[in-house]
């Protein structure tokens, strides 16, 4: 018996919060972890490591850029994502040796990294003015309200230890990326990389609200962002 939408749609209110953000992130999921290794593993014997290469970054590409359209803001986070996605082709169309492609993102991560880091020699680190993008999406105030909690005592050092934190990951997790880059076979490294990458950054966003949450008066950084 067809289904009516209707009944499509009550289906999928019935799914749990939980369910549902999983059958959301499905394609994403496709499009940077399984489509690059696909696109690899066929092409990879008729055009050669490098050109199946270069092929495989075209999926998470063009999702970037979906994801990007989608949300037709371009504010910190968006010239972050900007950056990352020009970085990356420019490293693909660059060509080089099979290695030098494969550790194309690892790169642009590095690249962000020492971004970070750069930024604490500004007034106002990275990390804020990220965290206040976010705020922006989310809430009606918008940016200005997020000034107020710059100007609390304790803040600005917290927003400093965080970008230096992340600074210091984003790099490490390139020398990381870069090592495994040369030690793995192509294809295992296309599968496996992604995940390694997610969990580090996994690990650094759970250390950042911890660290957040043991200092009361930066609190309302969490507060804002919810």
């Amino acid at each position: 018996m067809a289904t009516s939408p209707g009944d499509s749609l009550a289906n999928e209110r019935a799914l749990s919060p939980a369910m549902q953000r999983i059958l959301r992130a499905v394609p994403e999921i496709l499009a940077n972890f399984v489509a690059p290794w696909g696109v690899y593993e066929a092409l990879a014997g008729h055009l050669g490591d490098t050109n199946a290469l270069i092929a495989s970054a075209v999926p998470p590409l063009l999702w970037s850029v979906y994801e990007l359209i989608k949300t037709r803001r371009l504010d910190a986070v968006s010239v972050v994502v900007v950056s990352a996605i020009l970085l990356t082709v420019g490293a693909t169309f660059l060509g080089g040796s099979a290695r030098l492609i494969q550790i194309r993102e690892a790169l642009v991560t590095g690249a962000v990294g020492v971004m970070f880091l750069a930024t604490l020699t500004m007034k106002r680190p990275m990390i804020f003015y990220l965290a206040r993008a976010t705020v922006a999406r989310n809430t009606a105030e918008g940016a200005e309200a997020y000034e107020q909690v710059w100007a609390r005592p304790g803040v600005p050092q917290v927003f400093r230890v965080l970008t230096l934190v992340w600074g210091l990951g984003l790099v490490a997790q390139t020398g990381c990326m870069c090592w495994l880059a040369w030690i793995w076979p192509i294809g295992w490294f296309l599968l496996v990389s992604p995940f390694i990458s997610f969990s580090i950054f996994g690990l650094l966003m759970a250390w950042s609200l911890g660290y957040i949450a043991r200092r009361p008066a930066a609190r309302a950084i969490l507060a804002r962002a919810s």
